[in-house]
């Protein structure tokens, strides 16, 4: 049969049950636009700008099953997506980048855009593909998508030469079984031996208090995670990316995290930990709070990745496996144990006291993160999407929400990519349009990236963005302060969210403090219902620091050399001294 390139592109994306591809149109693509307009199942949504892009399909394979695709032009449209594409790297994300590359059939020189933009790529990516001849369009589509999902997930870069778009290529028809237009087969996890697992239980099972420590690798094994804890009664931490991957309003729920940057009663649980079960996660800086916490030298790490082992944390049994495959061997042979009432009740007790001293401390004239997270649940409907951004919005996310799954929070973790939430929950709200989507924007954040909710209002894509408004870059302003006594550049210029939410035809709400709370909250849910995005300026209180924040901040002091040590602390009570005196310039 004769059939285009951008065709071709086209079924691979349907046998790949790709609903969406994010982008904008460019000279050399349009063919392939041609083609995705006449398909009645893919979506192709224009963005403001590419990095947004790689945000909004970064945040379908989320919060779905699907791969998520960017489909952009050569040169500057895959340098404006490099961002996204980088954070679904380090954050282990399967997308799919389908670039279109120049002209392959000319031989002339300096055509437009014309870089070697896979060279670009190939760092942050787990593969390349470009095809050479028309046939070769559609397996190798899909082996970008096999090779996304498999393993450790990730990007993976696809460059389709113009002209494969502009001709016409002679293909042997579709048939049953036919390998040209079959889907690759999965690639195969590490095999699992039946001696590691026993290994395993006999350290779990043999320690006195074993503690499971979970990542975003283990999302889809929630439920087996689940019977282990409650078959061995031992309680629960996540990674920051794992956060409902085990329900948190479960009885044996510790924490997002251990060490240094969480709560004293965590802290007391985890001093008595002497086996750790770590699964799905690498023990990265932002996970570990600066690597503020300390695994007790029992540690078995489980990961589908073997380059992650021994990395940060010397483990004493490191077992390279399928989260699912794993825990389901492993479970037969945990030791039952009683429910430890004491234990659940201390566990209990701490999540009690932690809630009263937030509530106990309202802000007398701003927003209480406590009282707006809490507003923000209480409205939301069950199994509700929070994407976060770089910063202070994701570490207060970390410690109020409750969530009971996984795929309930998205954000830039390990590449912490400030402008990811907007575009972010643009994309999940597109692929789980029944659900509700929050964002959870820095005033800072917004600037970069909040043109997107034109594209939002213009799909009727209606997502509710809460604007943490505090006129500064939040969290680099805390740190500036509390070890410089100094902002530089981290005080943000003046600007009207509302003027800013009219001109993207966007609704806007306003809350000025905690009583605010209960009337706008709730309207901001029924006008995104009605496919109405929302802005919701909400005058956060950052007083109280996060005990993310407080714990980096000992973790890298306590770090330091005596005497660096020293100059640091010296320099911030000199100057805090110094702006307290009549006439200084005190921030």
């Amino acid at each position: 049969m004769a059939i285009r390139g951008g065709d071709l592109v086209v079924r691979a994306l349907l046998d790949e049950g790709v609903r969406f591809t994010f982008g904008i149109p460019g000279t050399h693509n349009i063919e392939l636009y041609d083609a995705l307009e006449r398909s009645e199942k893919i979506t192709p949504v224009l963005v403001t700008d590419e990095q947004s892009a790689s945000f909004m399909a970064d945040a379908v394979s989320r919060t779905t099953s699907q791969v998520g695709v960017a489909n952009v032009v050569p040169g500057a449209g895959v340098t404006h997506c490099l961002s996204g594409v980088a954070e679904a790297f380090m954050d282990n994300v399967p997308l799919v980048v389908l670039t279109c590359g120049i002209r392959t059939d000319t031989g002339k020189a300096y055509q437009l855009h014309d870089i070697d933009q896979l060279e670009l790529l190939r760092p942050i990516v787990k593969g390349t593909f470009k095809p050479t001849r028309g046939e070769e369009i559609y397996p190798l589509v899909r082996r970008a998508f096999a090779l996304a999902r498999s393993g450790t997930p990730g990007p993976v870069a696809v460059e389709i030469p113009a002209n494969l778009y502009l001709l016409v290529h002679a293909i042997e028809e579709q048939r049953d079984g036919d390998p040209a237009w079959a889907a690759p087969p999965p690639t195969a996890p590490p095999a699992l031996a039946p001696a590691d697992v026993e290994a395993a239980a006999r350290r779990f099972n043999d320690a006195r208090f074993p503690v499971l420590y979970l990542g975003a690798g283990a999302a889809g094994a929630a439920a087996l995670a689940r019977a282990v804890a409650e078959k061995r009664g031992c309680p629960v931490a996540t990674t920051f990316s794992g956060k409902g991957v085990f329900p948190e309003t479960h009885p044996l729920w510790l924490w997002p995290g251990f060490g240094a940057a969480t709560p004293g009663f965590v802290r007391t649980v985890m001093q008595r930990c002497d086996a750790l079960l770590a699964i799905g996660c690498r023990f990265g800086e932002v996970a570990t709070a600066s690597y503020g916490c300390k695994p007790p030298a029992n540690l078995i790490h489980v990961d589908i990745n073997r380059d992650v082992f021994h990395k940060n944390y010397p483990a004493a049994l490191a077992i390279a496996a399928d989260a699912g495959a794993f825990l389901r061997a492993l479970l037969p042979l945990v030791t039952s144990a009683p429910r430890d009432g004491a234990l659940e009740a201390e566990i209990a007790g701490g999540h009690r006291r932690v809630l009263d001293d937030w509530a106990g401390d309202p802000s007398p004239d701003r927003v209480s993160p406590a009282a707006l997270f809490a507003a923000l649940q209480q409205a939301a409907r069950p199994g509700a999407i929070y994407a976060t951004d770089s910063g202070n919005g994701t570490f207060l996310a970390m410690e109020h929400l409750r969530l009971d799954r996984p795929g309930c929070f998205i954000g830039p973790v390990d590449y912490s990519c400030m402008g990811y939430s907007v575009p972010a929950a643009i994309g999940a709200k597109f692929a789980n349009p029944e659900r509700d989507v929050i964002a959870l924007a820095g005033d800072g954040a917004l600037l970069m990236t909040g043109l997107e909710l034109l594209t939002a209002a213009a799909y009727g894509v209606a997502p509710v963005v809460v604007v943490l408004r505090d006129g500064e870059l939040g969290q680099i302003a805390q740190f500036q302060r509390t070890s410089l006594a100094r902002d530089t550049c981290s005080v943000l210029h003046p600007y009207s969210t509302e003027n800013f939410a009219r001109a993207v035809n966007a609704e806007f709400l306003r809350v000025a403090t905690d009583r605010d709370l209960g009337t706008a909250i709730p309207r901001a849910f029924e006008l995104a219902r009605e496919k109405k995005p929302v802005v919701v300026e909400a005058a956060i209180d950052y007083r109280r620091k996060t005990y993310f924040t407080k714990g980096v901040v000992s973790t890298n002091l306590w770090r330091l050399p005596l005497g660096d040590r020293m100059r640091v602390l010296t320099r911030a009570a000199g100057r805090h001294l110094a702006g307290l005196l009549p006439g200084a310039r005190g921030k």
